[in-house]
């Protein structure tokens, strides 16, 4: 059976939208310990799953399914499959991670149909030199200071 073979250890970025990874973090593909592994290498840039905000409700853009949304987020990325394998393996990593299988559908369908997009807009961000990785070791990742209203400790 497939399985992660790392913890996923991220931080939020100062925008409120990505995070990056702060460790490297794997996916067997197949069967763990199997020919095929993914490795997404810290510092790499992700939104989690990118899903309208209208069907947030129902799918937030992090869940059961987010190590999946890395891995899938990655290898639109990367691009070292198709995009068809693309989508099969966050079908596969999800149903892993216990995702139902309705809900599951739902999202593989969703990046299969309407994926093309972020696809194409990859390949043109690489040419382009887009950043999509943060050097972890030689960067300051600055978060803003957050003050809580109306809060007195006792």
């Amino acid at each position: 059976m497939s399985i992660f073979t790392e913890n996923l250890v991220v931080s939020p970025l100062p925008n409120g939208k990505t995070w990056v990874l702060r460790k490297d973090f794997s996916y067997d593909v197949g069967e763990e310990g199997g020919d095929e592994t993914i490795k997404v290498p810290a510092g790499f840039i992700t939104d989690f799953a990118s899903v309208p905000r209208l069907l947030w409700s129902v799918f937030p853009t992090w869940g059961k399914y987010g190590n999946a949304a890395i891995i899938h987020d990655y290898l639109y990325w990367e691009q070292s499959y198709s995009k068809e394998r693309a989508d099969e393996i966050f079908l596969e990593a999800m149903l892993v991670l216990g995702v139902s299988k309705a809900k599951a559908k739902i999202l593989y369908n969703s990046v299969k149909y309407f994926g093309k997009g972020a696809w194409t807009k990859n390949k043109k961000n690489k040419k382009r030199k887009i950043k999509k990785f943060i050097d972890t070791t030689h960067e300051v990742i600055t978060i803003p200071k957050m003050e809580l209203k109306g809060f007195m400790p006792k």
